[in-house]
């Protein structure tokens, strides 16, 4: 196949593209490639330094103090192992950070112990490189702003080591793919400096994380957002737009043991993992798709809201309200009660579409504290096996709008909280089951969800009363649909 190469724009400012001329058949990702795609990049901003050895990329991150652009030529570079390539003190502006980009996308493969050293850097962009280091690429809590871009994760494959921790505040993680591990160890973490504190404002988008076999119960998550003891910390982040297939290391795909965070606009397809609220609490999963894997949403902790998600066809219960051993996490706790299980409170589940799961929407059991004041509203529970809603030991629960059908057992929600009818969904060429014309579900919400949604799981606006689960039936054309590997990753439009 023919190499990709930068086509920098000359225009200041003006964002840089790359033309891909594909042989027939060749593929990306593993999927069909077209004749020619046009990716665009980050912009390219003057001066620009080429360089075709690791000597000239130290010497060039020296010499760049106000930002700038440095090209390194395509090949594989081995950084001497004791010596990585160190930005240490590098940087540019905000609206013009030091970017050091591969030639081409993929083009340039870093071997040896460690690659980048980042300490004490801001507003960097690092775009285009294959990192196969031995160690785990750490952004350490004295940088700030920086974005990794459209690169490629294979590290080797060491039990317990982590392939990238994050420390630091406004870091980007975004158009990366993370792949093929089989021993413990997460694809991406985010944590802060000292023991408690979260890094902040960490936006991690359009990445694929795929071919995660690890085969243990724990420790091998694609994304974690903090652990217990940075569980009171508000994180403030992101995570939006990423594609996880046939990860499988760890049950939750999406590992959150932090506050204040976003998930939204995720698809999880074919994996182990689901998303799972373990620690924290006021973090918001909007419109995600979790499709034929083997978990859900699962939750802890306070005050999150979960709504317009769509989970179809896993092998294990849709949504868990949690139980706890303590009912809220404090600041001050000993770090032996840090760790345990915060029982559920005041969490929103509304709109969303569960269907053809072992179960639907199930509280724990097997712990003393039960959840307590939620609102269970408006959502659709399709199911022919396994028990639809029960939460047999939970408090001050609010229960209205929920259609069920199927075969599976109702449960123990009360009489007013649900009605029975068939909800008349269609699959679409998605594989996603959603509500078709003459459903009973249109316009029949019981609540009005304005002040907790705008639109649906693809973007469409809800009007009036809103349509019950996660789609709104109506001609406006879709902003957002499941993701595929055409969109995300390095080579994604």
């Amino acid at each position: 196949m023919k190499r990709r190469t930068f086509i920098l724009s000359a225009v200041a400012g003006a964002a840089a593209a790359i033309t891909l001329p594909q042989q027939a058949g060749a593929t990306v990702l593993g999927r069909p490639a077209a004749s020619a795609r046009v990716v665009p990049m980050l912009p390219g901003r003057g001066p620009y330094s080429h360089v075709s050895s690791i000597d000239e990329l130290r010497a060039a991150i020296a010499s760049t103090t106000d930002g700038g652009t440095i090209i390194v030529a395509d090949g594989t570079y081995a950084v001497p192992d004791g010596a990585p390539i160190d930005l240490t003190g590098a940087g540019g502006r905000w609206n013009k950070p030091l970017t050091i980009m591969a030639a081409s996308i993929g083009g340039v493969t870093l071997t040896g112990s460690q690659s980048f050293l980042f300490q004490d850097a801001h507003d960097i962009v690092i775009s285009g490189f294959v990192f196969t280091q031995s160690t785990t690429i750490e952004i350490a809590p004295t940088c700030n702003a920086i974005t990794l871009s459209r690169n490629e994760f294979t590290l080797a494959d060491i039990e317990g080591m982590h392939c990238m921790m994050v420390r630091a505040d406004n870091t980007v993680i975004e158009y990366n793919h993370f792949h093929h591990k089989s021993t413990l160890g997460i694809f991406l973490g985010v944590e802060g400096a000292n023991s408690t504190e979260m890094a902040e404002n960490v936006h991690i988008h359009h990445n694929y994380f795929s071919d995660h076999s690890f085969a243990g119960d724990n420790g091998g998550e694609p994304i974690r957002l903090g652990v217990s003891p940075r569980a009171l910390s508000s994180a403030r982040a992101t995570v939006e737009y990423n594609l996880f297939e046939r990860t499988n290391g760890d049950p939750e795909a999406i590992s959150v043991k932090s506050s204040d965070n976003v998930v939204r606009f995720n698809t999880i397809r074919d994996s182990g993992g689901g998303i799972v609220l373990r620690h924290g609490n006021r973090t918001r999963v909007e419109s995600n798709h979790i499709i034929r894997g083997e978990r859900g949403i699962r939750i802890y902790g306070n005050d999150h809201v979960i709504v317009n998600n769509y989970i179809g066809e896993t092998a294990d219960t849709a949504i868990v309200l949690g139980a706890g051993t303590v009912r809220d996490h404090y600041e001050g706790e000993p770090a032996n009660s840090r760790n345990k299980n915060d029982a559920v409170d005041r969490v929103r589940v509304a709109l969303n579409t569960i269907v053809g799961n072992t179960g639907g929407i199930s509280g724990e059991t097997h712990r003393p504290i039960p959840p307590a004041d939620c609102v269970i509203v408006d959502n659709i529970l399709v199911g022919d096996s396994g028990t639809l809603a029960t939460v047999p030991t939970g408090t001050g629960f609010t229960w209205a709008g929920n259609i069920l059908w199927g075969a599976a057992a109702d449960g123990d929600l009360p009489a007013g909280g649900f009605i029975r009818v068939d909800p008349r969904l269609v699959r679409d060429a998605a594989d996603v089951l959603r509500i078709g014309a003459g459903s009973p579900a249109v316009d029949a919400a019981t609540q009005d969800h304005s002040a907790w949604v705008r639109d649906d799981i693809e973007g469409r606006k809800r009007t009036g009363a809103a349509d019950v689960g996660a789609h709104e039936l109506t001609p406006a054309h879709a902003m957002r649909e499941p993701l595929t590997t055409a969109d995300v990753g390095p080579f994604a439009p």
